[in-house]
């Protein structure tokens, strides 16, 4: 009788210990996953800046035509280049979820 008792609190425990275990991970997953997207935003915006400071254009962009840097068609005004618009946005999941 008493074998069963100790077989059954060590279940009991061994099971609460892997919920914990359990709970833990999932917490780190969500923040692993939560510095993933926030890495990838953060890398789209650096290539982005990195395009127009190089002048080099957009890979999704045609090459003629479409861009909105100032140039001949649009020209700069008072000599300071304007701030092009984002094309596209992107937003975390994670803050979707909130």
């Amino acid at each position: 009788m008493i074998l069963l008792w100790v077989v059954a609190v060590s279940a009991l425990a061994v099971a609460v210990l892997a919920w914990v275990r359990t709970r833990r991970l999932a917490q780190r997953l969500d923040q692993l996953l939560q510095m993933y997207w926030e890495l990838k935003y953060q890398h789209g915006e650096l290539r982005r800046d990195l395009q127009q400071l190089t002048g080099e254009p957009h890979q999704s962009a045609p090459a003629a035509g479409g861009g909105q840097r100032p140039g001949p068609e649009r020209p700069a005004v008072s000599g300071v280049e304007r701030p092009t618009p984002p094309k596209d946005a992107f937003v975390p999941l994670a803050s979707l979820k909130r």
